[in-house]
């Protein structure tokens, strides 16, 4: 039995809570719903603290979804309370109608980062969430061919007066990557202010729409293209991915540093361990730790970080990404299973980070040594 994301806030957007003139999801009380095969998860924040009210907007959440969705789902509703309080603006160039920016990021190559990002995209979207990619790998775009679609090109479309361009869109993911504007066989040699132009351009000339997550596939390492993202947009939070190795480790360290920068201050959302051990077709049972044992999850709790969950090495993950269609789409699988667990908390961290912490603004560059691609006022 599978839950579907649109048809839980319709059931929730019937009810009313004492004191609001709007319905539970319209006055922004339903700050989460999450669905997981027949369980659902349902986080409430009231400005209210009279234990009565809180009761009955618990039951009224269950009585809604039992009666117009699913009378066998399980329900789970988390409430908390705060007072009435404005929320901080934004500063820096937000992109409007995107909810959520998560970068992903490796401090080293070759550790599975892209192919991450694609199956925690749509394991977002099958989940019922408005997703969207964009491939800021500008040396390595591999985005496109994760997802079939290296053949096509972004579209020109009119958005108030203006042209955008129009994201390519499979499995319910959107999609911009240098790669639609570049050769299969033609080698990308852009200094770092033509990389960071481009960038721009993929940001802020394109026509998203409304998604609930962007994520963004960084490049490897700690380099110029983070920079130019980071200066560029206010991003929610990132996810570091690493093999269990200690040379991975090592630069995964590295990456989860750049982020806690001072200067840059961008919350880490967690740690990924790909590549966690490998099975074989045949033995699904057996596990061989070829690249070491739980490393990544030895380093989260090291630097304070989350652990969001391991990936085994399997041959049809490879495969998945090679014909385009990621692993997560595989139904009733260990890989689907593994990427929902690591994207439930991806996006539980997503929600604790926001009700917490400020909105991230984008990072101010307070020396012009090196970024020649910042223009000088």
């Amino acid at each position: 039995m599978k839950l579907d994301r649109k048809e839980i806030l319709k059931a929730l957007g019937t009810i009313s809570v004492a004191g609001e003139g709007k319905n539970m999801v319209e006055s922004g009380i339903v700050q989460n719903v999450m669905s997981f095969g027949d369980e659902v998860v349902v986080d409430l924040v009231m400005q209210t603290p009279a234990l009565h009210i809180k009761k009955r907007a618990e039951v009224d959440v269950m009585k809604a979804i039992h009666e117009h969705v699913n009378q066998k789902a399980k329900v789970k509703v988390n409430i908390k309370v705060e007072a009435a309080d404005k929320k901080p603006e934004i500063k820096g160039k937000a992109i409007p109608g995107i909810s959520n920016i998560i970068a992903v990021a490796s401090g080293k190559g070759g550790v599975g980062k892209s192919t991450v990002t694609a199956n925690l995209a749509v394991t977002l979207s099958k989940m019922g969430f408005r997703v969207g990619i964009l491939d800021a790998d500008i040396y390595g775009p591999s985005i496109p061919m994760m997802f079939d679609v290296e053949a096509e090109r972004p579209l020109s479309v009119n958005v108030d007066g203006k042209s955008k361009m129009k994201p390519v869109e499979n499995y319910g993911v959107k999609v911009l990557s240098i790669g639609f504007f570049t050769k299969p066989n033609q080698a990308v040699i852009w200094r770092g202010p033509m990389a960071a132009k481009a960038l721009n351009q993929m940001i802020f000339d394109a026509a998203w729409g409304e998604l609930d997550f962007l994520l963004v596939d960084l490049p490897p390492g700690t380099g110029d293209i983070h920079l130019s993202i980071m200066q560029s947009l206010p991003i929610t939070g990132s996810v570091v991915v690493s093999t269990p190795q200690n040379v991975a480790l090592a630069d995964a360290k590295k990456g989860v540093a750049m982020f806690r920068q001072e200067s840059i201050n961008v919350p880490v959302l967690g740690i990924v361990e790909n590549m966690a051990y490998f099975t074989p077709e045949e033995l699904p049972e057996n596990k061989y730790y070829i690249f070491g044992k739980e490393g990544a999850k030895n380093l989260s709790k090291d630097i304070d970080a989350p652990f969001l969950g391991e990936i085994p090495l399997v041959q049809s993950l490879r495969e998945s990404g090679d014909i385009g269609r990621p692993a997560a789409l595989q139904e009733s699988t260990p890989l689907e299973t593994a990427f929902q667990n690591i994207t439930r908390e991806m996006v539980q961290e997503t929600v604790n980070r926001n009700k917490s912490l400020p909105p991230t603004e984008a990072i101010k560059i307070t020396t012009m040594a090196g970024c020649s691609a910042v223009k000088q006022k």
